[in-house]
């Protein structure tokens, strides 16, 4: 039997119309999933341009599920899940990102960047810490390091602190030698507080050496040296305090009256308390004036004297606590008002978030901000 020749005459143009038919299709296909993919991130950014989390989380959904091997949906999707404080299905996306093989080294970085995010954001300072510790040597390694310091600084934990500190400083970011001092003197306090003041002692002297303006370290030190019973040298140091960071002798008043009376220094420190009130006045510093002052009378002027300069409802009742009124029987009422209507006044508050204190805080514990507080009241901001 003889082949005929004419069926595959017959067949060739069969295939290339058959071919011709489905690379038609599949053109088609790859249209239609093209225009899908777009249009449902279109759609997300527009609900999330106008505050619709919820559908714009939808949207980014179907854009992935249409083109799973885009990165900026997945990214785009994360973002958000972390802005509505869903930590967990944050993780999954990133950390789905990450286990990819086809993720570019920049794409990557990026990945592991908002992973940490995600453990930060959720509190779980442990995994934040591993995750920001493997953005060194990357694009994120300034923003790792700043969140590293913030997870040290909660945490406590002032020997990482330093040394993250200590690498911020070589960078561009300016200087950290203030911050670096706030960690030495926390460290004192622990060891003052472990028995150690030998320690103490050179730590507050390093903290000194490294930032001479700051304050904390200087009053700090005062404070040791009259625990230790060393008056003489607690009073040099606060004398140095008004020669480099004067503000600081306001919070240090009360401790200066202190530790001139136990030292029989009381007119040395007269004096630079006056000196320092002429500059700044002060309900802090007239307090200390009116504590070593030996005449009654002379120390009770001088609450005349800052009504004089300046309007102070505390300086008002304190001078009316001491005089004697033709009324005594309504005194008491008038006094226990005043001093509850001057309880606010005599707060600190933080200048970066607003918290308020009774006592003066060198790391707010509202906002973290390091010397956010002023020396001065309430009243006499």
């Amino acid at each position: 039997m003889e082949f005929d020749f004419t069926w595959v005459l017959l067949g060739f143009p069969i295939a290339f119309t058959l071919g011709w038919l489905a690379s038609r299709l599949d053109l088609r296909q790859l249209r239609i999933e093209n225009r899908q993919a777009p249009k449902a991130y279109f759609k997300g950014l527009n609900f999330l341009l106008n505050e619709q989390q919820d559908q714009a989380i939808d949207a980014f959904i179907e854009a992935v599920q249409n083109d799973p091997d885009t990165s900026e949906l997945h990214f785009a999707l994360g973002n958000l899940f972390r802005r509505r404080g869903e930590y967990e299905r944050a993780v999954r996306v990133h950390e789905h990102l990450m286990s990819r093989g086809d993720l570019t080294q920049p794409e990557r970085d990026r990945a592991q960047h908002a992973l940490a995010l995600d453990f930060l954001k959720a509190g779980l300072l442990d995994r934040a810490e591993a995750a920001l510790r493997r953005l060194e040597g990357t694009p994120f390694e300034e923003e790792a390091r700043l969140a590293l310091l913030s997870i040290y600084e909660r945490s406590r934990d002032w020997g990482n602190a330093t040394e993250i500190a200590a690498r911020l400083g070589s960078s561009s970011h300016g200087s950290f030698s203030a911050r670096q001092a706030h960690y030495l003197c926390e460290q004192a306090g622990a060891s003052v507080a472990a028995g150690d003041t030998t320690q103490a002692l050179s730590a507050l002297q390093q903290a000194i050496a490294m930032a001479p303006a700051l304050a904390r370290p200087l009053i700090d030190l005062a404070k040791l040296q009259n625990q230790l019973g060393r008056t003489q040298d607690a009073l040099q140091t606060l004398l140095k305090l008004e020669k480099t960071a004067p503000q600081g002798l306001l919070l240090a008043a009360g401790l200066l009256a202190n530790i001139a009376q136990a030292g029989g220094q009381e007119a040395t420190a007269l004096e630079l308390l006056k000196a320092s009130y002429a500059n700044v006045p002060s309900i802090d510093l007239i307090e200390a004036i009116v504590k070593l002052e030996k005449d009654p009378a002379t120390a009770r002027q001088w609450y005349v004297k800052h009504l004089e300069r300046q309007a102070s409802l505390v300086a008002a009742g304190k001078w009316i606590a001491g005089e004697k009124l033709q009324d005594e029987q309504h005194h008491a009422l008038v006094q226990r008002a005043l001093d509850q209507a001057t309880k606010p006044l005599m707060r600190y508050r933080c200048a970066a978030c607003g918290f308020e204190a009774t006592q003066h805080f060198w790391h707010c514990p509202g906002c973290q901000a390091w010397d956010s507080y002023p020396t001065r009241r309430i009243e006499e901001l």
